[in-house]
């Protein structure tokens, strides 16, 4: 969804320009998330059920409708890593957090899931909220009480 998916793949004249057109990018994106219109989403691919698309400086927000009751907010940064040729990490936990409420969810619990082994998918530094429409019933609360 960010135009530079493949920035690893390109000549290494060809990354630099590529880098630094992100850069410039970036820069013209406020602090904060906004969500995109769609029609300024990539034309081409479009994954199945995403829903909404929010960017800032900093990060790119993807959504998906995960079924009934649940979405799915996938988050990664937009800065490139040279040293490590990929995506930029390091997601705080107050990241995710402060994402998940200007992403207007702010209200809902969410979850971060991790597989088993057998089924670790690790492609990209992406973090995943599950962002349930009901409460958790074993999120720990305000006073250290459940819900």
């Amino acid at each position: 969804m960010n135009g530079f998916s493949d920035i690893s793949m390109l000549p290494r004249n060809e990354r630099r320009m590529a880098l630094r057109h992100l850069e410039r990018q970036n820069a013209t994106f406020p602090t904060h998330i906004v969500q995109l219109p769609e029609s300024s989403w990539p034309s081409g691919y479009r994954p199945p059920n995403i829903r909404e698309v929010w960017r800032s400086r900093e990060f790119l927000v993807q959504v998906f409708d995960q079924g009934p009751g649940v979405t799915r907010l996938s988050v990664c940064k937009t800065a490139w890593n040279e040293k490590r040729d990929r995506w930029a990490d390091g997601i705080s936990w107050e990241d995710l957090q402060r994402i998940k409420r200007e992403c207007g969810r702010g209200g809902l619990d969410a979850a971060e899931a991790y597989p088993r082994d057998s089924d670790v998918v690790n492609v990209a530094n992406m973090r995943h909220l599950f962002v349930f429409n009901e409460p958790l019933s074993w999120l720990w609360r305000e006073g250290g009480e459940h819900a």
